[in-house]
């Protein structure tokens, strides 16, 4: 399905981004990976196959997206697709989040993402044959949750961000679009469980009887919405956002 392309996720060492990474490796992409941790980074390249590489980094750094984007072409040849996946969460309402939460989260699930697309547009510019950009949202992308306001902003603002950026390059064939998955299986879930004062298996089970399918998503569910954005088969989408959250967000 990607022969030939390159694809570029970021936040690629675990979660969403892990089958992600290996999704498209399957598919026959180049991959390029990125996350915090070199020691799980090297487990992820052992499951992707030889066209795969993998840089740590720090997603919040302007200068890392563009260093990245570019060594991505060096290696393989060009950037097709870009899947900004990175993200953190602090489960706080607003009175007690500090200034330093409240940046944080946006510096990595907002200002990164902003980052890598306009080094992503650029390259895929210079490249002249359109792009596909894929950004993770959540279901809190559409709607509100407790406890979350600095993660609902940031993710509201990822929506907005890809919206607008759809407009702005739609006539280049540069598509961006959004997935917003409700809870899935990744360790996300349960730091956000540990950081809200709930034991991991209550969290787990109150968030399986919350959504309408009666089960949290596994991060394959999510790499199969990204892999469909980023393929032809989605050529004429862009702008949209893409539930996947087992019917939550219908309600």
């Amino acid at each position: 399905m990607f022969d030939g392309k390159t694809a570029l996720i970021t936040g690629a060492t675990s979660g969403i981004g892990r089958a992600t990474a290996r999704a498209f490796a399957k598919s026959g992409a180049q991959v390029m990976l990125t996350g915090r941790d070199e020691s799980r980074g090297a487990d992820v390249l052992a499951a992707c196959g030889e066209a795969t590489g993998f840089l740590a980094g720090d997603v919040t750094d302007s200068s890392f997206a563009s260093r990245l984007v570019s060594q991505t072409v060096d290696r393989f040849g060009s950037l097709d697709i870009l899947v900004n996946n990175a993200g953190i969460d602090v489960g706080l309402d607003a009175p007690e989040t500090t200034d330093e939460q409240w940046l944080d989260v946006m510096a990595t699930n907002l200002d990164a993402v902003f980052y890598f697309c306009r080094a992503g547009v650029r390259q895929m510019r210079r490249q002249g044959s359109g792009g596909a950009i894929v950004n993770i949202g959540s279901d809190w992308s559409l709607v509100a949750g407790k406890q979350a306001v600095a993660y609902c902003a940031s993710k509201g603002g990822v929506l907005m961000l890809s919206k607008s950026m759809a407009l702005d390059h739609a006539r280049e064939n540069i598509r961006v679009n959004v997935v917003c998955p409700a809870e899935i299986d990744t360790p996300m879930i349960d730091k956000s469980a540990l950081a809200r004062g709930k034991t991991i298996e209550e969290s787990r089970a109150a968030h399986a009887e919350a959504i309408p399918m009666g089960r949290i998503g596994a991060p394959e569910d999510v790499a199969a919405a990204v892999l469909f954005l980023a393929s032809d088969a989605a050529r004429f989408v862009t702008g949209t956002a893409l539930s996947v959250d087992g019917g939550t967000t219908a309600r």
